[in-house]
């Protein structure tokens, strides 16, 4: 998020509105305050299994700053369609792999344990089916013998912080040409 909205110069076509959180002890909402950003928590676990009551929530929580994108980065709840579904076409994601290897958790250790020797990551358009829509960029790093998942993590985090602000500048311009980096 931070990698995002640093990016947002005065030659960026997208504007940083609001930065959204689960979670009231996250960095970033601490970040985002302190860099003048509105800030907004919709704690989960007050809903338990209700997804489409917290998903509710986001919405009315998101509903006054009229927001035309949504840019999810480290967002650990998997939204329904219900959410995701007025939102098609117009909301990010970065997820921690080559898709469509390895949607969901546990990427780097799902990489090195297949022997694979290149890992990355993909910003991609949200869809109601987990880390499976469009590809917007994808970005890649080399595994490296001894890598443990940490070390791999670190390298593609890396790569996030270059990849998903160059797409969003893109797509935010109109272009949906896959970046791959």
């Amino acid at each position: 998020m931070r990698a995002l909205v640093e990016d947002m110069d005065a030659s960026h076509p997208a504007t940083p509105i609001v930065v959204v959180s689960n979670k009231a002890d996250a960095g970033g909402i601490a970040w985002a305050k302190d860099a003048g950003l509105a800030t907004v928590v919709v704690d989960h676990r007050p809903f338990g299994k209700d997804r489409a009551g917290f998903e509710v929530a986001i919405s009315e929580a998101l509903d006054p700053f009229e927001l035309d994108l949504i840019c999810l980065a480290g967002f650990m709840r998997v939204l329904t369609a219900g959410f995701v579904t007025p939102w098609r076409g117009r909301m990010l994601n970065i997820h921690p792999s080559l898709l469509p290897k390895y949607r969901g958790l546990h990427t780097h250790a799902r990489a090195l344990e297949a022997g694979d020797t290149e890992h990355g990551c993909t910003v991609h358009l949200v869809t109601p089916e987990l880390d499976d829509g469009p590809i917007l960029g994808q970005a890649r790093v080399p595994v490296r013998v001894g890598d443990t998942p940490d070390d791999l993590a670190a390298r593609v985090l890396q790569q996030e912080h270059i990849l998903y602000p160059a797409v969003l500048r893109r797509f935010a311009s109109g272009n949906m040409t896959p970046l791959l980096l």
